[in-house]
């Protein structure tokens, strides 16, 4: 019987004896999936800030370049009135500004809670105008990333004092 000489063992290393990494970078020895899992901890929140910015700013342009066509989602106000016109104007600036916001990266946590106001704006005169439709869950989604970013203070591609 040969045996093969025995290679020297690596010290053993437990979760205390781990060499630290520096902010962003993935431990040495770590997996594939647990480097994947930190890395989409630190820029999840980032990209679900600049998605919901997307959002935010499609419907916003498309708000302010064809008001008239958004007028029928105004509550309690006549389609065809010139205030319906002005409040769709006014909602869709609302919108292009949280997504610069958003997307710029200032003050993140409190663009998306005005974000989240004004999806549950949209979200409520959805319902009283049409009840509950495709385009209401759409937004029930939408508002839940909008809630979820306002409890997270510290993102990657925001601006800090």
């Amino acid at each position: 019987m040969s045996r093969t000489p025995a290679r020297p063992q690596a010290p053993a290393r437990g979760p205390k004896s781990r060499p630290a990494a520096r902010a962003g970078a993935a431990a040495v020895g770590t997996s594939l999936p647990e480097r994947a899992a930190a890395l989409a901890t630190q820029w999840a929140p980032a990209a679900g800030r600049v998605l919901l910015a997307i959002v935010l700013a499609w419907f916003g342009y498309h708000e302010l370049v064809r008001p008239g066509l958004w007028t029928g989602y105004v509550p309690i106000v006549s389609p065809t009135s010139s205030l319906a016109v002005v409040a769709v104007l006014a909602h869709g600036w609302v919108l292009l500004m949280l997504a610069v916001a958003l997307a710029a990266g200032i003050a993140t946590r409190l663009a998306a809670l005005l974000s989240a106001a004004v999806l549950l704006e949209i979200i409520i005169s959805l319902l009283l105008t049409a009840g509950m439709s495709d385009l209401t869950m759409r937004d029930i989604g939408v508002f839940g990333l909008a809630v979820c970013l306002t409890g997270i203070s510290n993102q990657r591609l925001a601006l800090r004092r």
